[in-house]
């Protein structure tokens, strides 16, 4: 039964591609193909055809090799984990619709076809959803990765002076990150004042403050001053109100007065040039 799947599949294999691809583009039209260019979408798929085909005809090297390939390129593309199940489904169909078409198989032998194809693609399928699910898990957590090395930067702007631009919320995972990069930054940098800047920080509640506060603590006791700058009047009045104290850190409400005010802590000043 296997052998005579796989001989139909080989003699018929342009076809069923086309009448594969036509049905997988119905399906996923809302989904994928008005977010891709159609080129991109008809090689993909072409390339999950064939994945397929080497699976049948058993060359197991070559398709782990390009399943894993093909896993990275459909992640990066986009294409969700549902319309892969549904391509593995849509397959099945085909297939099994084309060998009573093409009266390979009776209709009282469909049924036990169709069992026999559903028992030959779960393997597969698991194998692929597995492959993909990995690929994908990988994918997020560099991006992870990246973003939190974005998420608290501290940048050197000139000598001695560095500024840390704050964007966001600030949980308890960020304010960490926002500790070792300051403490880290600081001592590589050689830096003697640091401006932590809140302009992007949305809202400033007691838990924002205290992390802030450590952070500020921390540099100091490796030698430098730090400034909070970008102070908002709205955030100044919550400051007020939830009673936090900021009186031993310097504080201004934009980032310009802040690095004027670094660059006399450092002996230096903005001066204009006579043209």
């Amino acid at each position: 039964m296997f052998n005579k799947i796989t001989a139909h599949v080989q003699e018929r294999k342009e076809e069923l591609e086309v009448l594969w691809k036509n049905q997988l583009a119905q399906d996923s039209k809302e989904r994928v193909i008005e977010v891709m260019p159609e080129h991109v979408f008809e090689a993909t798929s072409s390339e999950f055809f064939e994945i397929i085909l080497l699976n049948i005809q058993e060359k197991d090297q070559e398709y782990q090799q390009k399943l894993q390939i093909f896993s990275d390129k459909i992640v990066r593309l986009g294409w969700p984990i549902a319309l892969v199940v549904q391509g593995l489904r849509e397959f099945v169909h085909v297939i099994h619709e084309d060998l009573i078409e093409q009266g390979t198989i009776t209709k009282e032998s469909e049924g036990e076809y169709l069992e026999h194809l559903d028992k030959w693609m779960t393997p597969m399928a698991n194998e692929i959803i597995h492959t993909y699910a990995s690929t994908w898990e990988k994918t997020v957590s560099l991006q992870k990765m990246a973003l939190q090395e974005l998420s608290a930067p501290l940048i050197p702007v000139v000598d001695q002076i560095s500024v840390m631009p704050l964007v966001g919320t600030i949980d308890t995972e960020r304010a960490r990150l926002v500790m070792e990069n300051l403490l880290e930054g600081v001592v590589n940098h050689r830096a003697e004042v640091v401006l932590i800047d809140i302009t992007g920080v949305p809202v400033v509640d007691t838990m924002v403050a205290h992390h802030i506060i450590q952070a500020a603590e921390a540099v100091r006791l490796v030698g430098a001053k730090c400034m909070l700058v970008g102070i908002r009047p709205e955030i100044a009045q919550t400051i007020v109100n939830l009673g936090i104290d900021l009186e031993r850190f310097i504080t201004t409400s934009t980032m310009k007065k802040g690095m004027e005010l670094a660059l006399e802590m450092t002996g230096r000043k903005i001066v204009e040039l006579e043209g």
